[in-house]
């Protein structure tokens, strides 16, 4: 990204699903439906699933036009960021916009539970790439490891994502977030195997904490072991969990910065994204892989 300042933009984020990807942040930091126990972002401090115009999406559009006028690129424009994207009202203004102003395509990022209103719906499938998550198998699983807001029903929250398939003309991916010891017995994931089997998506992704989760018993899921779990989809899952740094030069620099401070004195998350003009979720991606690798360890 270029010197100017922005509020609601991050990235471009290197991104093994995405390629360089610009991220959005529609609502405020950790504004979310859900409070999954393995979220690298820590604990939902908003949860709800009342629908308005968190960040005022003018102000949105204002800083793309700038930013695309600025002459960077990246592969994908993502809506996602620090929350649950589809809880800004007006999120599909945001997709209008840059589906007029630039040929980016476009991928939202949700955890699906709100694909049950018509207007997300409706509004979701603007996007060219649409992501939804599936790490639960029953009503117990989903507030076990999801933690959703009180009155989510998980029959309501699977009808809604397979109404979205039934309508949706672009890409559909699903992502399988699994937890050592939380849901990634084979016989659980055979369960969200067939779940996942009757709504068809297009890609199957299995991921699992391979960043510092928000709760200490959200371990990470070996790599053998998840690629033997990723057999139990059909088609097979791919395993999409960065359990090594593997990304590009211009990423290792950056990592090698972040290990430069690091070794000098001891930061937070937060104290390394005001040094170094990262939004949370770069900075956490960085030190996931850091971490992955020995290079740096976390102390709570």
């Amino acid at each position: 990204m270029n010197d100017r300042h922005y509020k609601h933009l991050f990235g471009p984020v290197p991104s093994r699903r995405l390629g360089r990807s610009l991220g959005l942040d529609l609502v405020p930091f950790k504004t979310c439906s859900f409070d999954c126990s393995f979220c690298q972002l820590g604990k939902t401090t908003q949860k709800t699933s009342a629908r308005r115009e968190y960040v005022p999406v003018d102000e949105i559009v204002a800083e793309l036009d700038t930013w695309l006028r600025s002459g960077d690129t990246a592969d994908y424009i993502t809506l996602a960021g620090s929350g649950e994207p589809t809880l800004n009202s007006e999120f599909g203004r945001v997709i209008d916009f840059v589906r007029q102003a630039t040929r980016i395509p476009v991928a939202l990022l949700t955890n699906g539970s709100l694909l049950i209103d018509p207007e997300v719906r409706t509004q979701a499938a603007k996007a060219n790439v649409v992501k939804v998550s599936l790490s639960a198998w029953n009503q117990f699983s989903l507030e076990h490891v999801n933690r959703p807001v009180r009155g989510t029903e998980f029959k309501r929250l699977i009808e809604g994502q397979w109404l979205f398939r039934s309508e949706f003309q672009g890409e559909l991916w699903m992502e399988v977030f699994l937890v050592w010891g939380t849901n990634a017995t084979p016989k659980d994931v055979a369960e969200i195997a067939d779940l996942v089997k009757v709504i068809a998506p297009d890609k199957i992704q299995l991921n699992t904490a391979v960043r510092p989760p928000c709760e200490e018993f959200a371990y990470a899921v070996p790599e053998e072991h998840l690629r033997e779990l990723a057999q139990l989809f059909v088609p097979p899952a791919e395993v999409i969990a960065e359990y090594s740094s593997d990304t590009s030069a211009k990423v290792h620099a950056t990592e090698a910065d972040i290990l430069e401070l690091l070794e000098r004195r001891p930061c937070t998350l937060e104290q390394l994204g005001r040094v170094f003009g990262l939004h949370r979720n770069e900075a956490s991606k960085y030190l996931g892989k850091l971490g992955r690798t020995g290079r740096v360890r976390q102390l709570r």
